[in-house]
């Protein structure tokens, strides 16, 4: 949402030491601009790696342990395996060429450690970019300190001139003109504006924040009271000063120039972990001596300080604080006697949240619901997390787990909701509702997982509870997820009655959304008995009752086992537009097993239709997003792996296994997107070819782009133009931050792409 200044000098060595080596570390100190100095590289080196840059941010990690799941939740590798994640993020990086970066390392040092050496170690074609206060101390690092802007110094009488190069001044003058748009670098403020910058040694976060402050100061009023404050805090010694002691002399310094009001949010904001919304801060913050005033008020001072950020890009806003301004809110936290009050608020508000959530599930919105959880998932298990270290707690966290239900299946979160689950279970050990809702939510999540052995004694353990309770609802729930693990097994015949019985206690309490899910399972189970007309008739209400509620979760796996029906009765028009709808609604859900499953449908119908060629490419696509899944058709039973393995025999048998292989290699490497174009009949090769892509140099920067290409110097090509050396030089800097390259090698070969693009084929 800024622009980046300066950094051109570190940009070109931070990117020589990734030519370098597999690892590099940026180092320095909180605030020095490492992450940005990070985002900037990642931006500028996407194009180098075939499959681009991804970044993981650690910053709201808390626990060591929990540094895999967050890896392969940015990564794209969603939990559905009962497989390690650490195993499941190396296999999804093993074949990949991309740039990882992992920001915000130092306080997860040893866990971060053993993540980039096994990574590197296993994947060839992964380099990392790290920051971090700290070196990981992993043999081969290369590491580059990133020094603070460059500052005046001692300038005598300086003018406007004279210290308008400086990095630092130009960082300061540009954010001074975001809250003061009429602020100017004059001769007369330059002496004041030099000397900040000095004493701010350089620092990109403590010049913003000092920045913000020349709305309601002047820059020589500014200086007076910085400089008051820092010879405090240092005993007068500036020439002495650590870097890391001037940024906390800042915010120090900021925190003495809040308002009570604004210092006491501050301190109860450093509750979220990540980032939040309004609703959230003001049900959260809104107690004490905030009862009456209006948070929004006192967020958006702290927002005009700089001491909050704003994320815009979405209609609802989200805010957050920088990682090192978080952690002095932690501290004023601790002092405040309110630790316990706010997690316990933070606690039930998204309690609440998920609560709604499990509540209007079965209804329009679902695909933004899911979105939302998605978004609010650090505090949903930072919550969570509380809530189990507080023995007072269990039945609430008992509560929060279950009611998350959806965002531990639907959102991909399998891994992180199991872990949490099976906690709750070794400190809720009572056999009550709650332990029992516990365990079949717990039994669903190791269902898909594959663990069905786990399920088993689960289900066994909550159908005891059920029936010493006398509970019908509870026990509806141990039969519905029997009956899956039924179909797992492969006994559909056993599944069909447990699905009978667990849908009637579901419609009679008024639970629809179990009704549906127990309904299309149970057309599953009805399909691989045999009973394919009963299995679309059983679909076909599915569909209606989901209509009539707005669902379409429900619908998009009733209309996938309808495909499947309609595939073993030879109707393959129709199976193949049963499975295209569900894909359609996946497109907004992004639930991948639905996604693979109704790509395998149309692998199968392919095959069965002599289409060889299409049902290899479909096969590859539906492999490529089990593999991103971390796990494969098999975890669904035996009777879906055997169509899939026939189909896949037969396929290869018509074309040949090594015509099949290469047909089916390129489409593993879709992405999840690309693969369910390809399903759709909307795969890039059918496109038709783009357009030439407009240039984004100018016609004078394409003219000494060529010049770089036929290997001139710059002074060659300023000889040639009859143009200033130093005007060539601008224009090189343009080209090579316009083209997101480091060397004239790359100039040339964007060149000759550009001279001779590639052919697009339209047909065989």
């Amino acid at each position: 949402m800024t622009s980046f200044v300066g950094r051109r000098r570190e940009i070109e060595e931070a990117r020589a030491r990734l030519q370098q080596s597999r690892l590099v570390s940026l180092l320095g100190a909180g605030g020095v601009g490492k992450t940005r100095l990070a985002e900037e590289l990642a931006v500028r080196s996407a194009r180098a790696f075939r499959d681009s840059v991804r970044w993981i941010d650690l910053a709201p990690v808390r626990d060591p342990a929990a540094l895999p799941s967050a890896a392969a939740a940015a990564l794209g590798v969603t939990d559905q395996s009962s497989r390690a994640v650490m195993d499941k993020v190396i296999d999804q990086l093993q074949s990949r060429h991309l740039l990882i970066v992992l920001d915000n390392c130092e306080h997860l040092l040893s866990a971060a450690s053993e993540f980039v050496g096994a990574v590197l170690a296993s994947a060839p074609e992964v380099r990392i970019l790290t920051t971090s206060r700290e070196p990981l101390g992993i043999a081969g690092e290369f590491t580059y300190v990133l020094p603070p802007l460059n500052t005046p110094g001692d300038i005598e009488d300086c003018r406007a001139a004279d210290i308008a190069p400086f990095e630092s001044v130009s960082l300061l003058v540009e954010r001074a003109q975001g809250v003061v748009a009429d602020f100017r670098l004059t001769d007369a403020n330059a002496p004041a504006v030099a000397q900040l910058c000095n004493q701010l040694d350089g620092i990109p976060l403590a010049i913003e924040l000092a920045a913000a402050r020349l709305r309601s100061l002047s820059a020589s009023q500014l200086v007076e009271r910085l400089d008051q404050r820092f010879a405090l805090l240092t005993g007068g010694d500036r020439a002495a000063m650590p870097r890391q002691q001037t940024l906390r002399a800042l915010i120090d310094w900021s925190y003495e120039l809040c308002s009570d009001t604004e210092r006491l949010l501050w301190s109860r904001l450093a509750v979220f972990p990540g980032s939040f919304d309004l609703e959230a801060a003001e049900a959260i913050s809104r107690f004490g001596a905030l009862t009456d005033t209006p948070v929004i008020d006192v967020l958006d001072r702290l927002v005009g300080k700089c001491l909050v950020t704003v994320d815009r890009s979405t209609e609802r806003l989200r805010y957050s604080q920088l990682m090192t301004v978080r952690e002095y809110g932690h501290e004023l936290l601790e002092l405040s006697g309110e630790h316990d009050e706010l997690y316990r608020r933070h606690l039930e508000h998204y309690s609440e949240r998920a609560r709604r959530s499990s509540l209007d599930w079965c209804g329009p919105g679902q695909s933004e619901i899911l979105a939302g959880l998605r978004i609010d998932h650090p505090n949903l298990v930072a919550a969570l997390d509380w809530a189990l270290h507080d023995d007072s707690q269990r039945a609430a966290a008992a509560e929060l787990a279950v009611a998350l239900r959806y965002h531990w299946i639907a959102g991909g979160n399998l891994s992180d909701g199991r872990i949490r689950l099976e906690r709750i279970l070794l400190r809720l050990t009572e056999p009550t509702r709650e332990r029992g809702d516990v365990l079949w939510v717990t039994a669903w999540t190791a269902l898909i997982q594959g663990d069905r052995d786990a399920a088993r004694e689960h289900l066994d353990e909550c159908t005891a509870i059920a029936t010493a309770l006398g509970d019908e609802r509870l026990r509806a729930h141990a039969d519905h997820w029997a009956g899956i693990h039924a179909v797992f097994s492969g006994h559909p015949d056993d599944a069909i009655r447990l699905f009978r019985d667990a849908i009637a206690v579901h419609r009679a309490v008024g639970d629809t959304a179990s009704v549906l899910t127990a309904s299309f399972e149970m057309g599953m189970a009805q399909t691989y008995d045999g009973r394919l007309d009963d299995a679309l008739e059983t679909c076909r209400d599915v569909i209606a009752v989901a209509d009539a509620h707005g669902e379409k979760w429900n619908k998009a796996y009733a209309l996938w086992v309808s495909s499947v029906a309609y595939f073993h009765l030879g109707r393959s028009d129709d199976a193949v537009d049963a499975a295209q709808q569900a894909l359609r609604i996946q497109r907004d859900f992004k639930d991948k097993i639905c996604t693979a499953l109704s790509i395998e449908v149309l692998s199968w119908v392919a095959t069965s239709s002599g289409d060889a060629n299409a049902a290899a490419r479909l096969c590859g696509a539906a492999k490529g997003v089990w593999h991103r899944l971390g796990t494969s058709v098999a975890a669904f039973g035996p009777h879906i792996t055997d169509d899939s393995l026939s189909s896949e025999r037969d396929a290869a048998r018509i074309v040949g296994p090594d015509e099949f292989a290469q047909l089916a290699t390129p489409a593993v490497r879709l992405t999840i997107e690309e693969a369910v174009d390809l399903a759709l009949g909307t795969p890039t090769e059918h496109r038709a070819p783009p357009r030439a892509e407009a240039s984004p140099l100018t016609k004078r920067e394409q003219e000494i782009a060529g010049l770089l290409a036929q290997g001139l110097s710059n002074r060659q090509i300023a000889e040639s133009l009859v143009i200033s050396r130093r005007t060539v030089d601008g224009h090189v800097e343009h080209i090579f931050d316009k083209l997101a390259v480091s060397s004239r090698t790359q100039v040339a070969a964007w060149v000759a792409a550009r001279a001779h693009p590639p052919v697009v084929e339209t047909g065989r």
